[in-house]
């Protein structure tokens, strides 16, 4: 079913694709990105090793945990200090200056062009980054939201000033009381707006977002669109692989192109409008933005 052809492990082995991507780019009509986790860990978001052990080392003498992601699900004994390990999380995930300039160099590779970018991110770099905010949809969520966990109403709200007053204020891996975060209008905690079950609150801005993402594709089923799939694994294909590939085989003059430091692959099918690329998203992103 699936096909490995062109791909290679690493930049110094893939000029032949880069090339190919290049002129990619510089031909398409339009270009849809598809961003997965593995983008902004190649721009330094990394959940485990040296930045999770500096950020969070209380939590983990306390705990023993080894990542970032896990010890976000850990049944904390108290609200107090679910928020100060929240707090923390969304702070430097979501607030504090990216830790490189991929995204930037990225902006630069399309802003251009007729784009769109869907991605299952959910740290909100994409428009950080200065990308323009009415091409952008973010189906899973924003660290930067909350909303009711009941959910008893469709509305999320802006989290930034008290997750800056949490991380200030927090001592002994607890954050005062009085900061912990409860529904204005039923009571009842807050919690994150990240899709993990069927209490995901898509609000207003959501759907508008998912409208304008499917006006996009109606008006570029046909020509030369290239479906950009960066950082994206197996963990939710049905959002961005599955349907690049099957845009792809719907339209003749398409081409898929996959860049991924793990594992790439494409359906035979497509084949033969398919590049894919395994390396080092940011290197392969330096590389295309060279003159």
């Amino acid at each position: 079913m699936y096909s490995k052809t062109k791909t290679t492990s690493s930049i110094e082995t893939c000029s032949s694709e880069l090339d190919a991507l290049k002129q990619a780019l510089s031909q398409a009509d339009a270009v849809v990105v598809g961003a997965g986790s593995g983008l902004s860990t190649a721009a330094g978001y990394t959940y485990t090793g040296e930045r999770f052990e500096r950020l969070f080392p209380d939590f983990i003498s306390a705990y023993g945990f080894t990542d970032m992601y896990s010890a976000g699900f850990y049944p904390y004994a108290t609200p107090e200090e679910q928020w100060a390990f929240w707090s923390r999380y969304i702070y430097w995930n979501r607030y504090v200056p990216m830790p490189t300039d991929l995204y930037e160099r990225l902006r630069h590779l399309v802003e251009k062009k007729d784009y769109f970018v869907l991605t299952t991110n959910v740290d909100h770099c994409f428009q950080r980054a200065g990308f323009d905010k009415k091409r952008l949809f973010y189906t899973q969520g924003d660290y930067g939201l909350w909303q009711c966990s009941v959910p008893c109403h469709a509305e999320t709200y802006d989290n930034e000033a008290i997750v800056k007053e949490m991380v200030a204020q927090q001592a002994d891996r607890k954050v005062p009381a009085g900061l912990i975060p409860h529904c204005p209008k039923c009571g009842a905690p807050m919690t994150m707006n990240l899709r993990s079950d069927d209490t995901f609150v898509q609000d207003a801005g959501w759907y508008a977002a998912a409208e304008r993402y499917d006006h996009f594709v109606q008006a570029h089923q046909k020509g030369h669109v290239l479906y950009l799939e960066l950082g994206v694994g197996y963990n939710t294909p049905g959002i961005i692989k599955y349907p690049f590939w099957q845009k792809t085989f719907s339209n003749g003059d398409a081409l898929y192109a996959c860049v991924n430091a793990g594992q790439t692959a494409v359906p035979k099918e497509i084949a033969g409008r398919s590049l894919c690329i395994q390396a080092d998203l940011a290197d392969v992103v330096r590389t295309l933005g060279q003159a």
